[in-house]
C-alpha cells in the first residue's frame, strides 16, 4: 500500500512539473517513455485554444512574441490561424509560422483590417483597426502592423485547409462543385460521415463569395456551422492530406478549415461543439420592391431599375436613396438591398435565401449596386445600417451568453462552465471594421471598459479566463442555428426573408466548448 502511495505521488509531482512546460519541451517530454507519455496525455485529454496578439512594429519580434506565447504550455497545434495587418509581410509571416508549428499543421495566415485579442506582454484585450484607402481595402501602410494567432488542439476532431480552385487557363469558370466535393470526401474519410461539424472560411478580396455561399448553404447540412471573412487575402498550408496545390495552375478564390469527428478515437474523449450567435446591425426599410432591368457595370457592380407593386411605372433611383437617407437618424449609413435568390433542383428541393448588395449611389432611374448575379424579377428591400440595433444586438449577445455561462458547474460564475460536464475552451469573433458601437449595460462594473473592447466584450465579460481571437473584415459569414434569418424583430413585419450567410455591419461570435463523457470525469 506505501508503494503504491508513492507510485501515486511519483507520477503526481511528475504531472504538476510536465504541465508546466512550454509545447515543444511538452512534446519531446512525451517522447521519453510510455510513463511519461500517459501522463502527457492526461494532461491535455481536454480540448484547448491558445491566442495571443502583438502590436510590435519588427514583424519578426511581433511574430516571435505570439508564437512564444501560445507554446508557452503545454499543446498539441491541430490548427493554426494567423491573421495581419499588412499584405506586403503575408508571405514572411507565413513562412515564420508554418516553420515554428511544424510540417503537420494545417496554417491559414491573411491580412486583414484589424485585429482583436489579448496583448501577449500586458494580458488586456486589445482592438486594433486600421484605416485604409476606400480602393484597396488591404493597402499597405506603415502603421498597419500587428499580428494575433490563434492555435487550437481539439482531440476527437481531425482539421485540415481544403481551398476553392479556379484554373488559370478557365479563369471564368469557379470549381466549386469540386470545393464541396472535397470538403465531403474529406469528412467523410474522416468520420464516415460526408458532414463536417464546423468550417472556418476565408474568400479572396477579388472575387464575390455569395453564389459560393448559397452553393455551400444548399450542399451542406444546417449543422454544419460555417463562419469567416468573406473578404481577405490569405495564404495557407495542408496540414496531413497529401495533395498539394500549385498556384502555377490555380487561382485560390477561398479556404475552408475544415473540422471532422474523427472516427479512429475511441468514445473516451471530448465530443467538441460549435455554437455561434450574432450582434446584428441593420435594418429593414420600406416595402417590397421588384427588380425591372439588371445590367452589369464593371464587372463587379450592377446597375438596375425597379418598381413597386401597385404602381406601373418605375422607381426614380436618386429620389429614393435622398428619401430614404432622410429618414434615417445615423449620419452615414450604409445602404444595402436584400435580395431573394432561389437555389433548387428535383434531387433536393427549393430554398430561398437571401444576399445583401450594398447601395453604391444613384443615377436617374438606375440603383448601382456592388455585386452581380441579380435577375429581372429578383425581389428586394431596402437595408440600412443603424447603430442603435447594433448595440442592442451587441447587448442581447451579453446577455444570451450570460445565461450560457449562468448555470455553470455549482453555481460557480467565471469557471467557463455551463452545466455539469461542458466548458467552454475558446472563441473566434468576426466583426464589420465599419461598427463602433459602445455597450450600455446598467449592471456592468466596467462601463468605461465596454468602450475600449465593445465587440469582445460581450464574450470577455463572460469569460474572462476564455482565449478569444478576432479579426475585423469586410463581410461576416455565419451560419448555423439561430444564423439562418437576419434577426431582427423589425424583419417579421416585411413580406420578405431569407436565410443569410453573409452579413453587413454585424458581429459574428464562435463559441467553441466541449461535453466531457463520463469515463474522463
Amino acid at each position: 500500500m506505501v508503494g503504491g502511495s508513492a507510485a501515486l505521488g511519483n507520477e503526481d509531482l511528475l504531472q504538476h512539473i510536465l504541465s508546466r512546460l512550454p509545447a515543444l519541451s511538452f512534446a519531446s517530454a512525451a517522447c521519453v517513455n510510455k510513463s511519461w507519455n500517459k501522463v502527457c496525455n492526461q494532461i491535455l485529454s481536454k480540448p484547448k485554444l491558445a491566442s495571443a496578439l502583438s502590436l510590435s512594429p519588427s514583424l519578426h519580434v511581433a511574430v516571435s512574441e505570439v508564437l512564444d506565447k501560445v507554446l508557452s504550455e503545454p499543446i498539441r497545434p491541430h490548427f493554426a490561424i494567423a491573421s495581419v495587418g499588412m499584405q506586403s509581410k503575408l508571405a514572411a509571416t507565413h513562412q515564420l509560422i508554418t516553420a515554428r508549428l511544424g510540417s503537420r499543421t494545417p496554417v491559414i495566415t491573411n491580412a486583414v483590417t484589424g485585429i482583436i485579442g489579448l496583448d501577449a506582454h500586458l494580458d488586456e484585450i486589445c482592438e486594433v483597426k486600421w484605416t485604409l484607402l476606400e480602393d484597396n481595402l488591404l493597402n499597405d501602410f506603415d502603421h498597419c502592423y500587428g499580428i494575433v494567432l490563434i492555435v487550437g488542439y481539439v482531440p476527437g476532431l481531425k482539421v485540415e485547409t481544403i481551398p476553392l480552385l479556379r484554373s488559370k487557363e478557365e479563369p471564368e469558370f469557379s470549381m466549386v462543385d469540386k470545393f464541396l466535393m472535397d470538403i465531403r470526401h474529406y469528412s467523410a474519410s474522416i468520420s464516415g460521415c460526408s458532414s463536417p461539424n464546423g468550417i472556418i472560411l476565408f474568400g479572396d478580396q477579388n472575387i464575390d463569395i455569395k453564389p459560393i455561399l448559397a452553393e455551400m448553404d444548399y450542399g451542406l447540412p444546417e449543422e454544419t456551422v460555417i463562419v469567416g471573412d468573406a473578404t481577405s487575402c490569405f495564404l495557407f498550408k495542408t496540414g496531413e492530406n497529401s495533395q498539394n496545390y500549385n498556384g502555377a495552375l490555380y487561382f485560390f478564390d477561398a479556404v475552408a478549415l475544415v473540422f471532422s469527428r474523427d472516427s479512429d478515437n475511441s468514445n473516451a474523449v471530448p465530443e467538441i461543439q460549435f455554437d455561434i450567435t450574432m450582434s446584428t446591425g441593420v435594418l429593414p426599410f420600406g416595402p417590397e420592391l421588384k427588380a425591372v432591368s439588371v445590367k452589369e457595370h464593371n464587372a463587379d457592380c450592377s446597375l438596375l431599375t425597379a418598381r413597386m407593386e401597385g404602381y406601373d411605372g418605375l422607381l426614380h433611383g436618386e429620389e429614393i436613396l435622398e428619401d430614404i437617407k432622410e429618414h434615417i437618424d445615423d449620419k452615414y449609413p450604409y445602404l444595402y438591398i436584400g435580395v431573394i435568390h432561389q437555389r433548387g433542383s428535383l434531387q433536393f428541393g427549393s430554398r430561398s435565401y437571401m444576399s445583401l448588395y450594398e447601395v453604391l449611389g444613384a443615377e436617374d432611374q438606375f440603383f448601382i449596386v456592388n455585386g452581380v448575379g441579380i435577375k429581372p424579377g429578383d425581389s428586394f428591400i431596402f437595408y440600412h445600417s443603424d447603430s442603435d440595433t447594433a448595440s442592442s444586438s451587441s447587448i442581447d449577445v451579453l446577455d444570451g451568453l450570460r445565461l450560457l455561462n449562468a448555470s455553470s458547474c455549482c453555481g460557480t460564475i467565471g469557471r467557463n462552465v455551463t452545466n455539469a460536464n461542458k466548458e467552454v475552451f475558446g472563441g473566434l469573433i468576426f466583426s464589420c471594421f465599419s461598427r463602433s458601437v459602445p455597450l450600455s449595460d446598467d449592471d456592468d462594473d466596467d462601463e468605461d471598459d465596454n468602450d475600449v473592447y465593445f465587440e469582445s466584450y460581450p464574450f470577455c465579460r463572460n469569460f474572462p479566463e476564455t482565449p478569444l481571437a478576432g479579426i475585423f473584415c469586410y463581410g461576416e459569414i455565419g451560419r448555423g442555428r439561430g444564423l439562418t434569418r437576419l434577426i431582427n424583430q423589425e424583419e417579421e413585419d416585411c413580406s420578405i426573408s431569407g436565410r443569410c450567410l453573409l452579413h453587413h455591419y454585424s458581429t459574428v461570435y464562435l463559441v467553441m466548448s466541449y461535453t466531457i463523457p463520463p469515463l474522463l470525469h
